[in-house]
């Protein structure tokens, strides 16, 4: 899974189609989803959009701006954050889900580590889990198989509270690789098709900026799962420490970072900017073809 090089002929890649959800929206690649935290306390928007009527506006907002799926999440996986029970996430986020799929033609993800919340999500109208354990929770990889939705499987190196406390890694790309290899060779074995999987190398997610430039420049290395790959960066802290910049203000460099995963095969780019990230690929598209 690859893109041309500046001035090369375009390639197949980015015809390729993705198919989420009950109803089985169908979008090509690259594809964005669109990020909804309701949350208080997210890196970056925390308490933005924890009222319903925020957040459902803010969704609708996404999709008008080029989203193709919205993901939704109730629980924080910022540094440092703590446990929200499943009762709580379930609070915020299923009003959320029902009003965004009853509104909106777009493909909604639930972020989530926690069965039941997966199911009573899939339930609300969910057509993708988003889950940064890589469904390493008990019943999680029965639950998913029982769902029989897509699932997307992402690399992090311990847990929220402590993952970017001196993360260490000998050689990062063949790490990350091996350690969603055996994930998708767990779900494969828990009975989930392999057309229901989406990998994401989990960039800032226990790790170091130079282990992110590392993953992005590796990222070709991926490709031999052939399974289509999900990549977030934006506004994230490593971000920042190249370009000086803070949060509110690393829309360029989030975009620069989206548009070089593109170019090294990413399927589905995660944001929270995206009006420029769809303008970006607008670009893109119409050069590369």
């Amino acid at each position: 899974m690859s893109l041309p090089d500046a001035g090369a002929a375009p390639v197949d890649e980015m015809s390729r189609v993705i198919t989420l959800g009950r109803g089985r929206q169908s979008f090509s690649c690259p594809a964005i989803m669109g990020v909804l935290n309701v949350t208080p306390d997210s890196f970056s928007d925390g308490g933005r959009y924890d009222r319903p009527d925020q957040a459902v506006n803010h969704a609708l907002r996404l999709c008008e701006d080029g989203a193709d799926i919205i993901d939704i999440g109730g629980e924080s996986t910022r540094p440092g954050a703590g446990d929200v029970s499943w009762e709580q996430e379930l609070d915020r986020v299923i009003p959320i889900i029902e009003a965004v799929v009853s509104r909106a033609d777009v493909s909604v993800s639930i972020d989530t580590s926690k069965p039941r919340v997966m199911r009573e999500a899939v339930a609300a109208g969910a057509g993708l889990i988003n889950d940064v354990y890589a469904l390493r929770a008990s019943d999680a990889l029965e639950t998913a198989r029982e769902l029989d939705t897509v699932v997307c499987l992402m690399h992090m190196r311990g847990t929220p509270r402590a993952m970017q406390t001196n993360p260490s890694y000998d050689d990062v790309v063949s790490e990350v690789r091996a350690f969603l290899e055996e994930r998708v060779q767990a779900c494969l074995d828990a009975g989930i098709p392999r057309e229901n999987l989406i990998v994401d190398p989990g960039f800032g997610f226990g790790k170091t900026l130079d282990h992110n430039l590392s993953l992005l420049r590796g990222l070709q290395s991926l490709s031999e799962l052939d399974l289509p790959v999900l990549a977030g960066f934006s506004r994230k802290s490593f971000v920042g420490k190249i370009t000086g910049s803070g949060i509110d203000d690393r829309v360029f460099g989030s975009v620069a970072f989206a548009l070089a995963a593109v170019r090294e095969g990413v399927s589905i780019v995660r944001v929270h900017d995206v009006k420029a990230t769809s303008d970006a690929l607008k670009v893109w598209r119409a050069v590369y073809g």
